[in-house]
């Protein structure tokens, strides 16, 4: 029953760019929270020195891009992925928290990802670095990034044999989503359909229009050439540039010239999925569980829906024998697991480099540093002075003694290595999404015909007791 949340992490008022980062990488790598640290892994990053790290990818952008933010520049991000107790250990735990960040980030940021085994709950913290591997852009949270993530995550969860919650609270969505057909709809769209109502009365002129809409209890005002509008019950105006194509200054005074027909906006309705194979409910032990007899009959009508879907995938695949079900099942899960071991490989000798590549860069940016400390005696004050940049010279030494590399690759060499790993992996993964719908379909129609016949055999022992009583 994985949650998740996701948190932009700020400067904060009162707090410097190092204090604002290193705060919750020492609050999220506590050792007594982590195993000691077993519970820990770094990506495009050494956990130790993320914090670090992550404020210097930041300067390399400024210094690439020229961009500056004030103090609401997001340093990283935060996303908190609890799971159900008992349903997970920690490592697996720690595996799946580092799968989500690197799906969810297409492994374009250095993150940490440490497990916390302190609560009754088994939960992650994943802190991502809001700019790129290649210091040429930044990650921007988006609208609905909640959704992207929870979606994701429940994703994850269900290749893995995890529960998830069913039925989250609805943060994150759009208004117009969360409401469905029945959504408010926006200034924008009440505006059209005022104009759309005015233009049907076939004014004269553009004048003309503009006294209609007043009518309509619209108000009209004009700053430089542009046209504003505003309904009763709406704060802020909106231009008529912005309603979108019919409907801007041009496009009306073409239509009332009769140059142009007005075809009035028509909002689009998403159309739904075709209906997937899904899982039987377990009506017994639903009830069991506390359900009533509403939930009772509901699921009597969902399983009767159900079973037809799973006839007609099985008619329409020709796999209504059940052995050649169970070969097609287990063929496609061997697929699927031997795609996933491929991917997996590639993933981590592309975090291998990636690592790499990050303490070469971060060596020979620091060594002069390192050697002018060096030469001061390894002066206190000197370290004081340059702390970060010896704290990244040193860590890359120990990365370096850890990998056994006795000789630095070159940086060139690594990318090019990198980029071939990367796109073998996009051709395998769109494979890998292929196989992986195919498996769960094959899988959920076994498990239905396997329950269905569970349930035929179970009727046969009940009909014997019967009749054995009589």
């Amino acid at each position: 029953m994985a949650t998740t949340r996701i948190m932009p992490l700020h400067i904060g008022k009162g707090r410097t760019e190092s204090q604002a980062i290193s705060d919750i990488i020492d609050y999220v790598a506590n050792p007594q929270k982590t195993d000691n640290g077993k519970l820990i892994t770094g990506y495009g990053c050494d956990s130790r020195t993320a914090d670090a790290e992550f404020l210097l990818a930041k300067r390399q952008y400024i210094a690439a891009t020229g961009r500056v933010r004030g103090a609401d520049d997001v340093i990283a991000y935060h996303v908190r992925q609890s799971f159900k107790p008992g349903e997970i250990t920690p490592e697996e735990a720690n595996r799946l928290g580092v799968e989500f960040a690197k799906r969810f980030t297409k492994g374009n940021h250095a993150f940490v990802v440490c497990t916390h085994i302190d609560k009754s709950h088994i939960h992650n913290h994943i802190i991502w670095s809001s700019v790129s591997l290649e210091y040429d852009r930044k990650f921007r949270n988006f609208w609905g990034s909640t959704k992207a993530v929870r979606r994701l995550s429940d994703t994850i969860c269900i290749e893995n044999g995890l529960s998830i919650v069913e039925n989250p609270k609805l943060h994150g969505k759009s208004y117009n989503k969360w409401l469905g057909d029945q959504a408010k709809p926006s200034h924008r769209e009440l505006l059209r359909v005022a104009i759309d109502k005015a233009l049907s009365q076939s004014p004269a002129d553009f004048e003309e229009l503009l006294k209609l809409l007043r009518e309509y209890g619209c108000e009209v005002s004009k700053r430089g050439k542009s046209y504003r509008l505003k309904l009763s019950g709406w704060e802020k105006a909106a231009r008529m540039d912005s309603l979108g194509e019919g409907y801007g200054l041009e496009d009306l005074r073409a239509v009332l010239s009769g140059k142009k027909a007005h075809t009035p906006r028509k909002k689009t309705v998403t159309q739904a999925e075709p209906p997937k194979v899904n899982l039987l409910v377990d009506i017994q032990a639903k009830l069991q569980a506390g359900k009533g007899t509403g939930y009772a009959q509901w699921a009597k009508v969902f399983n009767l829906k159900q079973m037809a879907q799973t006839m007609n995938y099985l008619s329409e695949n020709n796999l209504l024998e059940y052995a050649v079900l169970e070969e097609k099942a287990t063929a496609a899960t061997a697929h699927h697991n031997e795609l996933s071991t491929q991917i997996k490989a590639a993933e981590k000798r592309m975090a291998e480099i990636a690592v790499l590549r990050t303490h070469i860069v971060n060596y020979a940016k620091t060594r002069e540093v390192y050697v002018a400390y060096r030469k001061a005696g390894y002066s206190k004050k000197f370290r004081e002075e340059h702390e970060e940049e010896i704290l990244l010279h040193q860590a890359a030494k120990n990365a370096f003694d850890e990998m056994g590399v006795k000789k630095l690759p070159k940086v060139k060499e690594l990318q090019t290595e990198y980029a071939k790993l990367l796109e073998e992996k996009k051709k395998t993964y769109a494979e890998y999404r292929r196989s992986r719908e195919e498996m769960r379909e094959l899988l959920t129609a076994k498990a239905n015909v396997d329950r269905v016949l569970k349930m035929e055999v179970e009727q046969d022992v009940e009909k014997e007791k019967d009749h054995g009583q009589r």
